[in-house]
C-alpha cells in the first residue's frame, strides 16, 4: 500500500469548494451550557438571521451584509433563545439565530434570500458563505430534532447548540452531518454524467447518493453507480469534501474506474445519463456547447471533479 502523505499538496482540493471558506475557530472544547449566553453578553457579538431557508441581508448601497447586531435584530422578531454559537473570529463571537418575522413583511433595506441562491450567486464573502452553512445546518438539525428519539418529550438545548437533552430520560442528542458520496466515473477520454429530474435545462452532474449504513465511502460509490447507471466499478479514490446546509450534509466527492461502459440508466433516478469526451465536457465548463449543455457552477464539487478530471490530461 502507498503512502502520498508528503507528496499531497499543501492546499487540498477542498478548500476550493463553495462553503469551505468558514474561517471561524469554533472552539468546541469550549462549549459551556451558558456559552451562547455569553456570547451574547459581548458586544462584539455577530449574528446571521435566518428564516425558513433564507438569510436576511441588510442592503448598503450596492453591499449585501448578513451580519446583525442584537439591536439590529430585535425588530426582526429574533429568538436568542434557539440561537447556535457557530465560534470566534476577530471581531468577536458569531452566532446563527432564528428570525421571527415573515420575509415578506421586511423593510426594504433586508432582503431575505434562500441558502441556495445566496450561494450560486455569491452574494456575500467566502467566509460569510461558510459561517451561513455552519448555521443553517445547525438550525436545521435543531428544528427537525426538538423531541426525544428515545421518549418522546421535548428537548433542550445545551453547548451552544451541539447538544440537545432530553429532561424526561436524560438522552443526549448531538448534530448530526448525512455523508453523500459524489462520484465522477472516469477514463482517460470520457467521463460520465447525468441528469436528474430538478436540474436546470441543460445541466449534467456527478452522479450523488447518500452512504448507508455500514457501507464504506468505496462501497457507496461503488453501488450508487452501479444502481443508478448500470456501470460497475473498479478503482475508487478520494478527492475532495464540501461541507452541504441542505439541510446538513457532507458532500465525499471520488473518482471511479469503469469497469463496463454500457449504460442502463435507472431513469426513476435520472432523466438522462451518457458519457461524454473530454472536448464536450471543456466545452460545457465554458458554457460554449453547441446544444447549450452545462456542468454546476464553480462552487459546487461536482464541478470541480469535472475540472480537476479535464485538466488531468
Amino acid at each position: 500500500m502507498s503512502f502520498h502523505l508528503f507528496d499531497a499538496p499543501f492546499r487540498e482540493p477542498s478548500q476550493f469548494v463553495g462553503f469551505a471558506g468558514n474561517a471561524i475557530d469554533r472552539q468546541s472544547e469550549n462549549r459551556a451550557d451558558d456559552a451562547t449566553q455569553k456570547a451574547l453578553a459581548d458586544p462584539r457579538a455577530r449574528l446571521l438571521l435566518m428564516h425558513g431557508g433564507r438569510l436576511f441581508l441588510k442592503m448598503l448601497g450596492d453591499v449585501l451584509d448578513p451580519w446583525f447586531g442584537e439591536a439590529e435584530g430585535q425588530p426582526l422578531g429574533i429568538a436568542l433563545d434557539g440561537g447556535v454559537l457557530l465560534g470566534f473570529d476577530a471581531s468577536g463571537p458569531v452566532l446563527a439565530v432564528p428570525a421571527g418575522i415573515d420575509p415578506e413583511q421586511l423593510p426594504e433595506t433586508i432582503k431575505a434570500i434562500d441558502y441556495r441562491s445566496v450561494y450560486m450567486q455569491g452574494l456575500i464573502d467566502e467566509a460569510s458563505a461558510g459561517a451561513m452553512a455552519q448555521g443553517a445546518a445547525l438550525l436545521a438539525w435543531h428544528a427537525n430534532h426538538r423531541f426525544c428519539g428515545r421518549c418522546g418529550h421535548e428537548t433542550q438545548m445545551r453547548a451552544g447548540g451541539y447538544k440537545r437533552v432530553c429532561p424526561a430520560c436524560g438522552a443526549e442528542h448531538f448534530p448530526r452531518t448525512d455523508p453523500v458520496a459524489i462520484m465522477l466515473t472516469v477514463t482517460r477520454d470520457k467521463c460520465l454524467l447525468g441528469r436528474g429530474r430538478h436540474f436546470a435545462p441543460g445541466m449534467y452532474s456527478a452522479l450523488a447518493g447518500f452512504i448507508e449504513p455500514g457501507e464504506t465511502i468505496e462501497a457507496a460509490v461503488r453501488r450508487e453507480t452501479l444502481e443508478e447507471a448500470g456501470i460497475r466499478l473498479g478503482r475508487v479514490v478520494y478527492h475532495a469534501s464540501q461541507p452541504w446546509p441542505f439541510p446538513y450534509s457532507l458532500m465525499i466527492g471520488c473518482f471511479g474506474e469503469p469497469l463496463n461502459e454500457d449504460i442502463q440508466a435507472d431513469l426513476n433516478e435520472l432523466e438522462d445519463c451518457r458519457w461524454f469526451g473530454r472536448d464536450e465536457v471543456l466545452s460545457m465548463l465554458a458554457r460554449e456547447h453547441p446544444g447549450n449543455l452545462f456542468t454546476p457552477p464553480k462552487g459546487a464539487i461536482a464541478h470541480h471533479l469535472i475540472r480537476a478530471w479535464t485538466e488531468s490530461a
